[in-house]
């Protein structure tokens, strides 16, 4: 990682001009929006003791039928996270149902493999009861781990121990209306805060409650504030973007060996979330390479040049920005990353809602109506305040809980006009029901079933 590399090193810089047109031109692709894909990680537990940790070893076992080629009928991804939870990101999808029905389709493949290997799947935003360690020994993760340990336990918790449930839409076309990628950016920020209290679900860990309905999003608040948090708004989504991956902190500095994997450019929604680009990557049983970045130093500071460090290139960019962790995330296409995962089924409800409110011209109006209380002072997006109310309070907060019907209203209207099929609009209106119009959330059943324990 040293200049002693000689001029070879610095064949591909970048300069900063170049990076900066570079994110313009890849993060924000622009076109009607159509396609629809999600992003589903996992808790995975044993069966008949779900307190116990599962062995890297156990876990691969289990995993090797549905990582052989073709094993997942629909064409879904299946990926690791460091703490062995799975994540299975489904192909692009050009219709809302169409990825409904095809993640449905995968995941339940994957959970007949497992089940016969004695484990289960849980979808909740925080591990319940178990503090797993690290089982992936990938570079990206040890110098990941290094570098939030330098502000507290948070990253460590965020990455052995969370799910969540994203959700991929495309950006939008270049024109000035709801359609248009600007409004979709801001409206994906204005509902997000709606998104963590409706459908917040971690508020236990270690068999204790947390005092956060969400504490999978309050432990996101509590990391790098510069790679975790929404950008500062900005009327050009490009502009504040570029700003923000640029002045992020250098999370890791790959080895000069390590090939190039890019994540940028990808065709349409779906894909892996937080892991590296590639799949799956235990260690391979040798020394794992240091990829750790010296202390403070923002991808703006590396560009400009720092002693004694080569020079930075696109691809060194490209993996800068998966290292980036915001609500929601311009990848070529959205990815609203703010929802806690939901178990059994559950996770269709909140992709059935928010690419319906999204996609659909009449329900974004609304939603963007719905939201202007949670936007005072003429601000276009929420503050940090109301995305801390969302994860601590759920939809006990009465402008969180009015917009939330509100977008469920939104989504019932348009589904109905759109011919969603019947049993997507059941299953929304039957979470509606239950939670939303109860000011509740998933996150306050578990809390019953403590106080009963």
């Amino acid at each position: 990682m040293t200049a002693d590399l000689g001029d070879v090193e610095n064949l591909g810089k970048l300069t900063e001009d170049e990076a900066e047109a570079r994110i313009h031109g890849v993060c924000f692709k622009t076109g009607p929006p159509a396609r629809t894909g999600v992003e589903l990680e996992w808790l995975v537990l044993d069966r008949s003791g779900p307190h116990d940790l599962i062995s890297a070893d156990r876990l691969d076992e289990a995993l090797a039928p549905v990582e052989a080629p073709g094993a997942l009928p629909r064409g879904s991804r299946l990926t690791r996270e460091p703490g062995g939870q799975v994540e299975l990101s489904s192909p692009p999808a050009a219709t809302l149902a169409a990825c409904v029905e095809a993640m449905t389709a995968d995941l339940a493949v994957l959970r007949q493999t497992l089940g016969e290997a004695g484990l289960v799947l849980l979808g909740r935003g925080v591990d319940p009861y178990r503090e797993p360690p690290r089982v992936l020994e990938h570079p990206r993760y040890r110098a990941m781990e290094l570098f939030f340990d330098r502000e507290g336990p948070w990253g460590r918790l965020m990455m052995r121990r969370t799910a969540s449930l994203q959700i991929n839409l495309d950006s939008g076309d270049d024109g000035p209306g709801i359609t248009g990628y600007r409004s979709r950016w801001a409206l994906a920020h204005r509902i997000g805060p709606v998104l963590v209290a409706a459908f917040a679900n971690s508020p236990v860990a270690s068999g204790r409650a947390t005092g956060w309905l969400s504490t999978r999003q309050a432990t996101w608040g509590r990391m790098d504030p510069g790679r975790t948090r929404h950008p500062r708004h900005h009327a050009e989504p490009r502009t504040a973007w570029t700003q923000y991956a640029l002045d992020a902190q250098v999370l890791c500095i790959r080895t000069p060996e390590e090939p190039a994997t890019g994540i940028l450019g990808g065709p349409s929604p779906g894909g892996n979330g937080s892991g590296p680009p590639g799949g799956r990557t235990p260690g391979a049983g040798g020394p794992v390479p240091d990829w750790t970045a010296p202390p403070g130093l923002t991808f703006r500071d590396w560009l400009r040049g720092v002693p004694g460090l080569r020079a930075p290139t696109a691809d060194d960019l490209d993996y800068h920005l998966s290292t980036l962790f915001p609500p929601v995330r311009p990848r070529g296409w959205l990815e609203l990353r703010m929802t806690d995962a939901q178990d059994g089924d559950g996770w269709i409800v909140p992709t059935v809602l928010t690419a319906t409110v999204l996609d659909d011209p009449i329900a974004a109006d609304a939603a963007w109506a719905a939201t202007e209380s949670l936007c005072p002072d003429g601000e276009p997006v929420p503050s940090d305040d109301v995305w801390r109310r969302a994860a601590r309070t759920g939809l006990a907060d009465p402008d969180l809980a009015k917009a939330a019907r509100a977008l469920f209203a939104a989504a019932d209207s348009a589904m109905t006009r759109n011919g969603t099929p019947a049993a997507l609009r059941q299953a929304v209106s039957d979470f509606a029901e239950r939670y939303p119009e109860r000011g509740r959330c998933p996150a306050d059943d578990h809390l019953d079933a403590l106080s009963r324990a």
